[in-house]
């Protein structure tokens, strides 16, 4: 009988131009933290969807209990008691939140005791237990459509908790959790690898596998580098094997210049579906030559406010000035020719057209200028020598470059797609949202160097990130917002990351 209740041996998975995972065999025991590690795009989403059942392995076999899995498919996962948590969710937008939890498994009950239905009652009961229990609380009755992407995020994993599965595979679960949600997480898996569950974690966060995981598989391009014993092997190592080269944990930058303003927002107010405001009489400028960070929890109001300077959003009220023009009522485009670049929170939803090419989506917003267009026609060959200098530029990871479909990317990828984008605007105003979201720690480290050149070269930097440490790291100016309000706006050294979090929290000082 095998040690192990997870063996995948010699898996190897093409796709075209691409070879994804390439002859790898890992063995994972019950009731471990297993993490696996690796670059956007390495191959570790696509091992793990075959364990889930979503792709079949061109060559190899995998092992389950010790019987050969000989059908791949997610029901035939989750009769083996697998769940999955996937980095981009599975949720119908239309449906709630308890319809989207008990999908393909609804609780039946009997209408004037012959008439068949769903339980609908007893199973919104049933979910907000759930998410109770594990700190992860939902309204059953919200549709998804009206959620944002961290109430998304619980769903996927409530809906895995729902079905009691005993092997869980989580992809990138903490993407866009906050940092005290992340705590919570952490200690709910730890809590159940107690309870006897098997956990399987995908993650870029190197802290994270520290500490909670066992052991760390680590990918490369599609092939397995190493299987390490996570308790004797250090962050910097793991990232070093991850990337192939030394990584630089911090971020070096020389004190900000500022110029003139060239975003000035006055007394925003922006209102809900239900016209609630959850940005209330918010005020801040931002200079050229100056990164200003909000900071706050999810869900106070930070993304409003950068959907309104969009255009995504209606401001309820107050004004919205871009390089001294009035934007309040622009249209997204307007807004965009007059100078600003948008890097958002969704970037499947927002941010890519999915089912366009790779090269389409780097020149959605260029497309109509010479040399890419004439006459009303399209220069499809200087669109893809264009999309293939932003390839190369940041490093974007695709199977058949600058015409890869967007969709078949991995997330990581399809982000540096939007950066790289929204970077070659050149424009004056730079908005970015969780703009390392789901990257790995060399990539991150990139886009943080281009974050600071676009600084250091004249642009305004609008930057809003649920990561404390990335604010710290970044800002030189920090503004602070909770509940739809800005509480706090000073110097980035003269704030401590304690008083920030504090301030995230609600906790007001004297001064």
């Amino acid at each position: 009988m095998s040690d192990y209740i997870v063996e995948m041996k010699n898996i190897t998975k093409r796709f075209p131009g691409i070879v994804a995972n390439d002859n790898i065999s890992i063995g994972i025991r019950k009731g471990e933290i297993f993490a696996l590690l690796g670059e956007n795009g390495a191959g570790k989403s696509t091992l793990m969807s075959i364990l889930f059942g979503m792709y079949e392995p061109d060559e190899g076999e995998v092992y389950v209990r010790g019987k050969k899995v000989e059908q791949f498919s997610p029901n035939n996962a989750t009769a083996m008691n697998i769940g999955m948590v996937h980095q981009h969710f599975k949720l119908v937008s239309n449906y709630t939140i308890t319809e989207n939890i008990i999908l393909g498994m609804e609780p039946p009950r009997k209408f004037l005791g012959f008439l068949p239905g769903i339980d609908i009652k007893n199973a919104d009961a049933r979910v907000a237990e759930l998410s109770r229990k594990f700190g992860l609380e939902v309204n059953p009755t919200q549709k998804i459509e009206d959620l944002n992407v961290s109430m998304q995020q619980r769903v996927e994993i409530l809906k895995m908790l729902y079905r009691e599965a005993e092997i869980l595979i989580f992809d990138e679960p903490t993407a866009v959790l906050t940092p005290q949600e992340i705590e919570y997480l952490l200690d709910i898996i730890r809590e159940m690898r107690k309870g006897g569950k098997t956990i399987i974690l995908i993650t870029h966060k190197l802290e994270e596998i520290k500490q909670v995981a066992d052991r760390c598989a680590i990918l490369n391009r599609g092939r397995l580098v190493e299987i390490c014993d996570v308790a004797s092997t250090t962050t910097k190592d793991m990232a070093a094997m991850m990337v192939g080269r030394e990584v630089n944990f911090g971020v070096d930058k020389s004190p900000a210049v500022p110029g003139d303003v060239v975003l000035d927002v006055r007394s925003l107010t922006v209102k809900n579906a239900d016209g609630f405001p959850v940005v209330n009489d918010v005020s801040f400028q931002v200079r050229s030559g100056e990164i200003f960070s909000i900071a706050g929890v999810a869900g106070n109001g930070q993304v409003e406010i950068a959907d309104a300077i969009a255009g995504l959003l209606p401001a309820a009220s107050g004004s919205i000035s871009l390089l001294g023009k009035d934007i309040t009522h622009a249209s997204v485009k307007e807004r965009s020719d007059t100078g600003l670049a948008y890097i958002p929170e969704d970037r499947q939803s927002v941010g890519l057209i999915l089912d366009f090419s790779l090269a389409d989506n780097l020149l959605l917003k260029k497309y109509a200028e010479e040399p890419y267009c004439s006459k009303g026609v399209l220069n499809k060959k200087k669109i893809h020598e264009k999309g293939d200098q932003l390839i190369r530029d940041f490093d974007i990871r695709s199977g058949q470059g600058s015409q890869t479909m967007v969709r078949s990317m991995s997330g990581g990828n399809q982000q540096k797609a939007i950066i790289a984008r929204e970077i070659d605007l050149d424009a004056p105003c730079m908005i970015f949202v969780q703009p390392t979201r789901g990257l790995d720690i060399g990539a991150i480290e990139h886009i943080h160097q281009q974050i600071i050149a676009e600084r250091d070269a004249g642009k305004a930097i609008l930057l809003i990130s649920l990561e404390l440490d990335e604010i710290m790291d970044l800002s030189d100016t920090i503004s602070v917002i909770f509940n739809g309000k800005l509480l706090k706006t000073a110097p980035a050294d003269e704030l401590t990351d304690k008083q920030v979090g504090e301030y995230m929290m609600g906790v007001k000082h004297n001064g």
